[in-house]
């Protein structure tokens, strides 16, 4: 049976981690582990996360000495993750209970290094959920006005991730930066169509993270797509409609 290590980056969602626990450790599949990554200089949540890990034997916490954002702290529970398969989970996200053992056995069974899943996004506040299709990607250029890949739907192998492919140091984008970088060593990313993740889309500062977003979209183009300043802003400002009309 194939282990499986979940990364969990933890930063300020004390109302919504247990939850998100509790749906990963109701998983059908029960060969895995859950690394959750501290990242908060603030350590006024860290008594709480510590007696969520002690309901479980198979969580395990890294604490950072110092907050590194969520992207670099996946990279580190990446490098000591067991698994031959990594799981991503954001902090406020919830996983259906069949999960791991759908999305693990349809990897297999297609010969997958990397696959996502359709999701729901639950807004605050709200009950009607919007669902977002998953779909199969070979060419990286498919997915640059759009990152159509939900985080916390990707499994993939450990195997393909490197000094040269992991999450960059960015606070937004990150993820959407290690999506194209994994298209472009050829890796195909494989979809599977089921519903098994709800992603929660929170009312944060809006104003600060459309101009941090913004500002990591454009680097995401300009510096690890190597596009001159005209396309880089071109291609960001398709992206940013694509993202409205998403939401």
């Amino acid at each position: 049976m194939n282990y499986v290590s979940v990364i969990i980056p933890y930063y300020k969602k004390r109302n919504y981690i247990k939850k998100t626990i509790n749906s990963i450790i109701n998983q059908t599949y029960k060969k895995l582990e859950i690394i959750i990554i501290y990242d908060d200089e603030n350590h006024s949540d860290l008594q709480f996360i510590k007696k969520l890990k002690s309901q479980d034997k198979r969580i395990k916490l890294i604490i950072n000495t110092k907050s590194l954002g969520a992207g670099i702290s996946r990279n580190i529970g990446i490098s000591s993750a067991k698994g031959k398969f990594i799981a991503f989970l954001d902090a406020d996200d919830l996983w259906k209970k069949n999960k791991i053992k759908l999305q693990l056995n349809h990897m297999i069974r297609n010969n997958l290094d990397i696959s996502h899943t359709d999701y729901e996004i639950l807004k605050t506040y709200q009950k009607n959920k919007k669902i977002i299709k998953a779909r199969t990607f070979v060419d990286y250029k498919k997915l640059l006005f759009s990152c159509d890949i939900g985080l916390s739907t990707v499994m993939l192998k450990k195997k393909i991730i490197s000094r040269n492919c992991q999450f960059p140091n960015l606070k937004t984008k990150e993820d959407f930066v290690l999506w194209l970088l994994i298209l472009k060593k050829n890796i195909k990313i494989g979809s599977l169509n089921k519903n098994l993740t709800t992603w929660r889309k929170l009312d944060n500062s809006l104003s600060s993270s459309i101009f941090q977003k913004l500002k990591d979209g454009y680097t995401l183009y300009y510096q690890y797509m190597n596009f001159n300043f005209f396309k880089s802003f071109l291609y960001l400002l398709i992206l940013s409609i694509n993202s409205f009309k998403k939401i």
